[in-house]
């Protein structure tokens, strides 16, 4: 079967190579997370995309904040950049997005997945969401589908639907760079997990194998770095070449079964991400904070031997 959104991707990023209009990339690195922020623009018209922010979170003390984000917002402000969009890759359950701070002081759209639908409606049940909680994406102001093709000044760009982390995960090729999410790491680090609610591994591969078909010189450029071991440095750009050739979970030569097979082996020995429940709660909002209660608080749930 023919994969017209990669064909096209791969158009792009050909064309994005011969001509030199490619993306300039500026990574903001939150260590206490692992996640990387990027600040994606088009070096002739100055607009920009910001993909997958970070807000602030001492979960001990219960108070959220927003040095991450003000950095971010500090380098647009000096580059003279203009945001279009915010992007999310996914519903993240490592972190808190902070889209909508950098929306209220840069502008831009707030965009991710259509299949976010899928994800609130597991969570609403997790959480026991009231009825006033939206099950239908309307917090976010764009939902993408497969194939979407937007553009970033004049920079071409492809949204791709790469399930199996979640179900809503998105890979954006902007120019001649990939930013994928968690569906890639580091090629000595591997893969994405596959075992939360409407993850599957078998899905995953194939979205990695999808991933995969693009040109080998395509730029990748990761959410997440977590150091492998004898590796000093973080690192979250990497080529489609060098995943092909090198990762240790999921390069050329390691058949699908094979994959799932350790994917799920793998996942039974990982415990839960330290901020997933006050993450989720928040993304699947589009990153803002529950509604506050009668006494003006917003308060986040710890649903008790459940998960």
């Amino acid at each position: 079967m023919t994969d017209t959104a990669i064909n096209r991707a791969t158009v792009q990023i050909e064309a994005a190579r011969r001509t030199s209009e490619r993306p300039i990339v500026r990574t903001f690195f939150d260590e206490p997370t692992f996640t990387a922020t990027h600040v994606v623009h088009d070096p002739v018209t100055r607009r920009a995309a910001i993909i997958d922010s970070v807000m602030d979170f001492d979960q001990a003390a219960g108070r959220t904040s927003h040095a991450s984000a003000d950095a971010v917002i500090a380098y647009v402000r000096e580059q003279n950049l203009a945001v279009d969009w915010l992007l999310e890759t996914h519903a993240h359950a490592d972190h808190l997005s902070d889209a909508p701070y950098l929306k209220k002081y840069l502008g831009g759209k707030v965009v991710i997945g259509r299949d976010i639908v899928t994800v609130q409606n597991v969570f609403a049940g997790v959480f026991n969401e009231p009825a006033s909680f939206a099950r239908d994406g309307s917090q976010f102001d764009h939902l993408m589908d497969d194939g979407e093709a937007f553009r970033i000044g004049n920079l071409p760009a492809i949204a791709l639907h790469v399930p199996g982390h979640t179900p809503a995960c998105l890979a954006y090729v902007i120019g001649d760079a990939v930013f994928v999410g968690d569906t890639l790491f580091m090629p000595d680090y591997g893969s994405a997990r596959a075992d939360f609610p409407g993850g599957d591994a078998r899905t995953l591969f194939r979205s990695i194998r999808r991933l995969m078909a693009l040109p080998d010189a395509t730029r990748v450029f990761l959410c997440h770095d977590y150091k492998a071991p004898g590796r000093d440095n973080f690192v979250w750009e990497t080529s489609i070449g060098a995943e092909r050739e090198d990762n240790v979970h999921v390069r050329d030569g390691i058949d699908e079964d094979t994959f799932v097979a350790m994917r799920e082996a793998r996942d039974q020995t990982l415990g839960m991400p330290r901020l997933i429940l006050p993450s989720i709660q928040v993304n699947i909002r589009a990153g803002h904070l529950p509604e506050p209660e009668a006494n003006g608080v917003s308060y986040l749930k710890l649903p008790l031997n459940l998960l």
